[in-house]
């Protein structure tokens, strides 16, 4: 699919709490997520550069040592291998991530 509605793209389940709409291209990955309220990533690290934009709600991020509160039309850029997580608040959150599509060696 080429073009996307960000305010009414169909999600399917991901995990508990989480919806998704994946898209995987040759080289990238978009992913629209729904995540519901009172959720965390406590934090990992990956070896590629990731970013996005939150669409809907608040959710707080962490990238390395600095924390901050997101809001709708706001962004995050997480440099590969940097440690990062995020926790939502009592509101669902939706937004969008891109990150380079991941190869298996």
């Amino acid at each position: 699919m080429a073009f996307w509605d960000l305010t009414s793209v169909p999600m399917e389940w991901f995990r508990p709490g989480i919806f998704s709409k994946v898209e995987i291209g040759n080289n990238l990955i978009m992913v629209c997520m729904e995540i519901g309220p009172g959720r965390e990533d406590a934090g990992h690290v990956h070896p590629f550069d990731q970013s996005g934009v939150i669409l809907e709600g608040r959710i707080e991020m962490f990238v390395g040592g600095d924390r901050r509160l997101l809001y709708p039309n706001q962004s995050y850029f997480i440099p590969a291998g940097e440690r990062h997580g995020w926790r939502t608040l009592n509101e669902e959150v939706r937004l969008l991530d891109v990150s380079p599509k991941h190869r298996s060696k």
